[in-house]
């Protein structure tokens, strides 16, 4: 067991699962930050600067912790496909997404809390979405509801049915969490799930 506090800092429950795959005591805590891509700023520039917002969030809370921030940002043809938050934006994105290859770009912190050190990583996903019919897409939206994901894709559920090929490094950053690079960090601090 590792002797320092590990925090993920996020609500996110497939985050979550996915760090308890580890086998490492942790807790998370609620960053509340602001999700706002900046004027200018690039899909990879805003994933890597929320997870480094979101680790530091809740530093103060955690001074002598190891905390996880994670973001991502789904794109294609310089288009930013963020969280829908509705019904209606999740089928627009859907029909724009249709037989097309969409990046998912997830951003990783880890924030050494107490000596202030920060190891950052950008991991990305190309997705090939089905050339899905309007129906389908209604189908699937109805079922899954993913309301709360970038580019309303939810391959932990349902969603592996709308994608065509995956193709990344890690197939866990397209859930929100590369726990390979992860677990690259979590050694170089002297923490190891095995």
């Amino acid at each position: 067991m590792p002797s320092v506090q590990i925090v993920l800092s996020s609500t996110s429950l497939f985050r979550r699962e996915l760090l308890a795959r580890l086998g490492l005591p942790f807790e998370t805590a609620n960053p509340n930050v602001d999700e706002t891509a900046r004027h200018g700023e690039t899909p990879e520039t805003t994933a890597l600067r929320l997870s480094e917002d979101k680790a530091r969030a809740v530093a103060r809370q955690y001074p002598e912790a190891l905390i996880i921030g994670s973001d991502q940002v789904a794109y294609l043809d310089g288009q930013v496909f963020g969280k829908p938050g509705t019904h209606e934006n999740a089928a627009r994105q859907l029909q724009t997404m249709r037989g097309r290859t969409v990046n998912f770009y997830t951003g990783l912190c880890l924030l050494n809390a107490k000596s202030g050190k920060v190891q950052l990583r950008g991991v990305p996903t190309l997705v090939t979405f089905r050339n899905l019919t309007s129906d389908e897409i209604e189908n699937y939206l109805r079922k899954e509801k993913p309301y709360n994901c970038a580019g309303s894709a939810k391959s932990e559920g349902l969603g592996i049915a709308i994608i065509a090929k995956m193709e990344g490094e890690d197939p866990n950053a397209l859930i929100g969490l590369p726990l390979i690079a992860l677990c690259d960090f979590l050694r170089n601090e002297s923490v190891y799930a095995i």
